[in-house]
């Protein structure tokens, strides 16, 4: 097991964006989040799916929620949830698809709707178990080829053939870790951005092939987001949204390209009164997956 390690500790004062790179490079963030949104979905107690379009507009503006397919997963059963793709299903169907944590098993599930009425096609629905085993894992995400798991102060690596997660690879020192998101997506590495307890802000590269390269981008602050959910915002740059549960209440921030403490972040606002709901379990990145999308991310 590879071992990396971020301190738990205070780091101390926070950094402002405008201190550390003034001038073009902010003017790029400001500029790249201008036309950005993403869109969030969130499993509810409930077992229904709802889709939310965040849009960074000036003041921020989100969309109502669309709720449905509704049931889709037994009641109050999913616990974590990876981003979830959709692509066409001709002649009329929009297609979904991505993984679940339901009790202490991985599911992965499938389901075809009809693109003009909303409607479930219920001979679509599929759901195959990929393992058990998933009791004390705090995150989960699925990439282009590999997945990844936050169990404590350890980040697992599988790669993905199919339903099938084999070749698990295990790094270590990560205990201070709250929460993180998927920011970049490359033919030879992934990043993550992550935050501790203590507020501070890093990104976690994981190389297909080597040990992870951890660079810090903020020193306090970020401790308050329980779900940190990240979109593709121009070319290389990031809509960044920050999820507190205690307050109900989500803040949107545009960052650039990733680079340690040189990292640009600005503040665009807080989406609307109260983002999360009492029924809301797991968030997750809504995206559109067809290759022709190009929507990877590449935010590192």
């Amino acid at each position: 097991m590879t071992r990396t390690r971020i301190a738990a500790g205070a780091l101390g004062a926070a950094m402002t964006a405008a201190a550390l790179v003034p001038g073009p490079a902010q003017a790029a963030a400001e500029q790249a989040s201008a036309a950005c949104s993403m869109t969030l979905g969130t499993a509810t107690v409930q077992g229904d799916l709802k889709f939310q379009r965040i849009t960074a507009t000036a003041p921020v503006t989100a969309a109502p929620p669309s709720v449905g397919p509704k049931a889709l997963f037994p009641v109050d059963r999913v616990r974590l949830a990876t981003t979830s793709g959709w692509e066409p299903d001709p002649p009329s169907g929009m297609a979904r698809s991505g993984y679940v944590v339901m009790g202490t098993e991985l599911y992965r599930y499938r389901y075809v709707t009809d693109v003009t009425t909303g409607e479930l096609d219920p001979e679509s629905y599929q759901t195959t178990r990929v393992g058990g085993g998933w009791i004390h894992q705090s995150y989960v995400e699925k990439s282009t080829s590999h997945a990844y798991a936050l169990e404590g102060g350890v980040i697992t690596r599988w790669s993905v053939e199919g339903s099938a997660w084999r070749a698990k690879t295990t790094y270590g020192g990560y205990s201070a870790v709250k929460t993180m998101t998927l920011i970049s997506q490359t033919a030879t590495y992934d990043t993550f951005l992550a935050n501790t307890r203590a507020g501070a802000l890093y990104t976690i590269r994981i190389p297909f092939s080597g040990a992870p390269v951890v660079k810090k981008v903020r020193t306090s602050t970020w401790q308050t987001f329980e779900t940190l959910i990240a979109e593709k915002c121009g070319n290389q740059s990031t809509l960044l949204l920050g999820i507190d549960k205690d307050t109900r209440r989500g803040y949107l921030y545009a960052v650039s390209h990733a680079n340690g403490a040189a990292t640009v972040i600005n503040g665009l606002g807080r989406v609307g009164d109260q983002l999360a709901a009492p029924e809301d379990k797991a968030y997750f990145r809504s995206y559109p997956s067809a290759p022709e999308a190009g929507v990877l991310l590449y935010g590192e």
